[in-house]
């Protein structure tokens, strides 16, 4: 079995290497430098790391955050190609493939689409499988605070639905594009949007 969490992190790492620190990305207000210093975080500051879904401790996290992201560039990438530490749970390969897989793939794709000229990857059909399968148990979380009733759709009719209610809106894409919308990527997913787009856009979607 593939470990898509890892091939999508080697490739992220080779990616934040060659784009630099400052390139932008599509994960709003950051660049490279600051998605390295997130993905870290999450990796080797156990200390800090719950703060990036538990709001009361979003200040430390966020305080860790940019200490790291003020440090060396070069080390930072380092980091995020070598993986946590085996002290840390997310080493063991399970849990890492349960973890990883999506954060990487969505961050992957923020660094790629950060600049004019990106394209949609052609994804293996097990990756697709594994992230239109993370869509289908994680959609009402992502799309909660929507003001719409949300229908994510694929091509061949599989769909998932969220938000609050209101205005209709159907999202169709390949499940790749699907998740990336789902985390509030809207504009940077290659997806085609009948209904309630702009309340879409605007929505706080992801975790």
């Amino acid at each position: 079995m593939t470990n898509h969490a890892r091939a999508e992190r080697r490739a992220l790492a080779d990616l934040l290497a060659a784009v630099g620190p400052d390139a932008p990305t599509r994960c709003a207000g950051w660049t490279a430098r600051d998605i390295a210093a997130h993905l870290v975080l999450r990796d080797r500051r156990l200390d800090a790391a719950p703060g990036i879904v538990l709001a009361p401790l979003a200040g430390r996290a966020e305080r860790v955050r940019r200490r790291l992201r003020d440090g060396d560039y070069a080390e930072l990438v380092t980091l995020v190609r070598s993986g946590p530490p085996a002290w840390n749970p997310l080493a063991l390969p399970a849990l890492d493939r349960a973890a990883n897989t999506v954060e990487f793939f969505v961050h992957h794709e923020d660094v790629r689409r950060g600049a004019p000229g990106w394209a949609p990857r052609a994804l293996a059909p097990d990756l697709s499988a594994a992230l239109w399968a993370a869509l289908r148990g994680s959609a009402r979380v992502l799309l909660r605070r929507a003001p719409v009733s949300a229908v994510l759709e694929t091509p061949d009719g599989r769909r998932v639905t969220g938000g609050r209610g209101g205005p209709a809106v159907t999202v169709r894409g390949l499940p790749g594009e699907l998740l990336l919308v789902a985390f509030g990527r809207v504009d940077a997913a290659d997806v085609t949007i009948e209904g309630a787009a702009d309340a879409l856009r605007a929505a706080p979607l992801g975790v």
